[in-house]
């Protein structure tokens, strides 16, 4: 009886420190949390950045991602009203798919056309972009943003 207990005792050491050791993987980027826009390229080929702009100054435009839901909110000092949205979102490896359900009053008029985004994705732990595709699939632009939180 002694023995068995032993043997189960130095099973139960090994085992657990099997799972201590044991290589972690890699933490999965994840798009939760806050984001605020930080500049804009555009891409005059369809592959290559061709342009970076800087925000204008006073605009601010911040997302924030949290369990499958978006928010995002714009001020444009020549806009005072400013500019919000609401929806849901979720990501690929390669993609971003927002889609809005209630926004400003400008936004609402634009949701009547068009209310699912769906953009390219290049996704880090401290940044992302997501750029839009034109009609043929060329990358036209991209809005760059840094995580806030």
């Amino acid at each position: 009886m002694k023995r068995l207990l032993s043997s189960l005792f130095l099973m139960l050491v090994l085992v657990s420190f099997a799972v201590l050791t044991s290589a972690k993987p890699n933490a999965y980027h994840s798009i939760e949390g806050t984001w605020e826009l930080e500049s804009f390229y555009n891409y005059d080929d369809g592959e290559n950045v061709s342009d970076t702009l800087a925000k204008e100054a006073g605009y601010r435009q911040v997302k924030m991602y949290y369990n499958g839901k978006i928010m995002w909110s714009r001020y444009v000092p020549k806009e005072p009203n400013g500019r919000f949205g609401y929806g849901s979102y979720k990501i690929t490896d390669d993609q971003l798919i927002e889609t809005l359900e209630y926004g400003d009053a400008e936004m609402m008029k634009a949701m009547d056309t068009m209310r699912v985004f769906t953009f390219d994705l290049v996704l880090k732990d401290n940044s992302y972009s997501q750029i839009n595709i034109d009609e043929e699939g060329n990358r036209t632009f991209s809005e760059n943003y840094r995580r806030i939180d």
